[in-house]
């Protein structure tokens, strides 16, 4: 099975106790498609970089956790995005980013753009987030839906998630429509109470689920749990404790979808598929920065088999 994640990664700065940074890389698609390549997937992140050293030691890393870049556009003169991170005692972040004029926000009106965009028709998932349509104009957001259905059209499978910042977006209207306009091209979304209620505030779960065209919605709760909807039958599934003390939260949401989708694909029934989703991010969240050592990852074996 051939994935595709589109978004941006951006040069990561976290700031450490003494207040000394340290660099790394991160952005939520990128995180996925690291932990789904460390599970086992084939795939592939599309996005836009510069031609500088650093967009150089990005391409380098994806290519060292195996992920594929050949769908990376890289624009002469260009820079990555940048963001610190600062996180608190209880390892809740608050994030600081400086991202407006780079390369990616130019991916949708390249001349290779039509090109790109059809290529994900190969592909048998396509994952984004809103994250991902935060980054784009208009115009530029109704390009990439209009491909996501073409792709659907050819049998492709894609998967939304509502990762939502509110300082991404002009207003709210328009970060509603651009939401109902992916839900309506996703067969997979993968939702929180978090990340909806800004958009709509007070309604309660059953209500936020209604708002998801998609026939397969996960909607993670406010506490250690999720709600599976599939078929329009619903199922609450809870997630085991957190087995060490947490410690950074980054990439939480990030590594769930990606353990969700690799047990989805790999035959997993929903609910198995959301344990293992649990599972994985309850142990990046024992871990600092949004990609954990190699040696961090635990065993999912038992997740990936269909039940």
């Amino acid at each position: 099975m051939r994935i595709a994640s589109i978004g941006e990664c951006m040069i990561e700065l976290r700031q450490m106790p003494d207040r000394r940074l340290t660099r790394s890389f991160g952005g939520d698609t990128l995180n996925t498609a690291v932990y789904l390549a460390r599970l086992g997937a084939e795939v592939d992140y599309v996005t836009a970089l510069g031609d500088d050293p650093l967009s150089d030691e990005m391409i380098a890393g994806w290519q060292a956790e195996g992920v594929g870049t050949e769908r990376v556009m890289r624009l002469r003169g260009k820079l990555p995005g940048l963001y610190m991170i600062e996180t608190n005692e209880a390892g809740e972040r608050r994030f600081h980013h400086w991202r407006d004029a780079s390369a990616v926000r130019g991916l949708m009106s390249l001349p290779e753009t039509d090109a790109l965009l059809a290529a994900l028709a190969d592909c048998d998932l396509i994952y984004l987030s809103a994250i991902t349509l935060s980054l784009f104009d208009v115009a530029g957001r109704d390009r990439l839906i209009a491909a996501l259905q073409r792709a659907r059209g050819a049998g492709v499978r894609v998967a939304f998630d509502t990762n939502f910042r509110a300082r991404g977006w002009p207003d709210l209207d328009i970060a509603r429509n651009a939401f109902q306009s992916a839900f309506a091209v996703s067969d997979i979304v993968l939702a929180s109470v978090e990340d909806l209620l800004p958009l709509y505030p007070g309604e309660a779960e059953e209500m936020l689920l209604l708002r998801i065209d998609a026939d397969e919605v996960v909607l993670k709760l406010d506490t250690p749990a999720s709600i599976i909807r599939l078929h329009g039958q619903s199922q609450r599934v809870e997630a085991e404790s957190v087995s060490g003390a947490v410690v950074d939260t980054t990439a939480a949401g990030d590594s769930f979808a990606a353990a969700y989708l690799h047990a989805r694909l790999s035959g997993a029934q929903p609910v198995a598929a959301a344990k293992a989703g649990h599972y994985l991010a309850g142990t990046v969240v024992c871990h600092p920065g949004a990609i954990i050592p190699r040696e961090a990852m635990p065993d999912m074996i038992a997740f990936d088999t269909p039940s």
